[in-house]
């Protein structure tokens, strides 16, 4: 059922519509539930993380070195994170393949996803990049966006149904330790937060690393999280969303902030302050264009098809939040299906990272 209404929304969006770019989906479809994943995109989507994380070439190493010694390639310098050209894309691909096993845990790739995370997650790999991590040059790396997307692994393996993949996470500890203890010494210096469309974003990497301090009961992180939240963006009003998308976003700075403080406010709380904050959401005709790909080959650009993926999650958690705002379901369901059309068309420049925002919104 799910996959009949799935093909009729994309019928009516794309046959009906003649100016989609600049026109809201067709009122009719505003009870249509979340679009979700269907065992034939989960099949098409697996092969882009396995494709990606054995791939060592091309390879964008963001590292400061102190030495030639340190000149090494990637695999030498991240053992278990080194395919899909920078380490936390390769992160977001091991994070992929376990979250598809949760939802269809007798995938045909099944078997071989399970040998790829037990090669890549072992003890040993976990272990020298932890030693990356504790170089005097690497005390900033992949802060905070690498951190929060290997919380958010840990997450993962940990609530596997798979006892082979969940077992996994016990390699990972040392490296999560590490990730947990860096947010502690980080977080309580970040006088301001960093409100672009891109990798440092702060309300991204908060809400993450919420969800991972909640599913492991670590009471002191969650309350970190949930205070600098609230000093950071409680006051925040009239937040400037006609001014999105920025030319290289893949993240809504507005909607990024709104989906960490539905998190950490109360209902009715948030309810208020998002009235203030986005007060074009309360307009039942609410629209945001999806962002539009001029040229998928330039790994900047074809970040704005992760953008209409990040906004989609952002805006059903609003509406899942609060379902006076359930009217932006069929505005998410817009923008997943403006950039899912286009997730396989070959080009690495996307593929390499993209699966795993089209997963977070298909699933999260």
């Amino acid at each position: 059922m799910r996959e009949f209404v799935f093909f009729l929304f994309l019928f009516l969006l794309f046959c009906c519509n003649d100016n989609r770019e600049e026109s809201p989906v067709n009122s009719d479809l505003d009870t249509l539930s979340p679009v979700s994943l269907s065992l034939e995109d989960a099949k098409r989507l697996v092969q882009l993380p396995l494709d990606c994380v054995d791939r060592e070439f091309p390879n964008k190493l963001n590292q400061v070195i102190s030495s030639k010694e340190e000149l090494l390639s990637p695999r030498q310098l991240h053992p278990t994170f080194y395919g899909c050209f920078d380490w936390h894309s390769s992160v977001h691909a091991h994070w992929s393949l376990v979250r598809i096993l949760k939802i269809y845990p007798n995938i045909d790739e099944k078997n071989k996803i399970i040998e790829t995370l037990k090669v890549h997650l072992s003890k040993e790999n976990i272990s020298r990049e932890v030693e990356y991590f504790k170089l005097e040059t690497s005390q900033g790396f992949e802060r905070m966006y690498g951190w929060a997307w290997l919380l958010r692994l840990s997450q993962e393996l940990n609530d596997s149904d798979i006892a082979e993949v969940r077992n996994l996470e016990e390699n990972l500890k040392p490296l999560t330790k590490l990730i947990v203890n860096r947010i502690f010494e980080f977080l309580p210096k970040l006088k301001y937060p960093i409100r672009v469309g891109t990798h440092t974003n702060t309300a991204f990497s908060l809400t993450m690393i919420y969800d991972f301090a909640q599913s492991t009961s670590n009471i002191e992180l969650v309350s970190l999280v949930k205070e600098k939240a609230i000093n950071y963006y409680m006051q925040d009003s009239n937040c400037p969303i006609s001014w999105e998308p920025s030319g290289y976003d893949f993240l809504s700075p507005c909607l990024e902030e709104a989906n960490l403080m539905r998190r950490v406010l109360h209902k009715e709380e948030f309810k208020s302050w998002l009235a203030k904050f986005l007060p074009s959401l309360v307009d039942k005709k609410a629209f945001l264009a999806p962002g539009v790909v001029s040229d998928r080959k330039d790994g900047h650009l074809v970040h704005l098809d992760g953008l209409n993926f990040s906004r989609a999650w952002c805006l059903y958690g609003i509406a899942e939040s609060v379902p006076e705002y359930s009217y932006l379901i069929k505005l998410a369901n817009s923008h997943v299906v403006k950039s899912l059309v286009s997730l396989y068309d070959g080009n690495y420049e996307g593929g390499h990272w993209l699966g795993s925002f089209a997963l977070m919104s298909l699933t999260n």
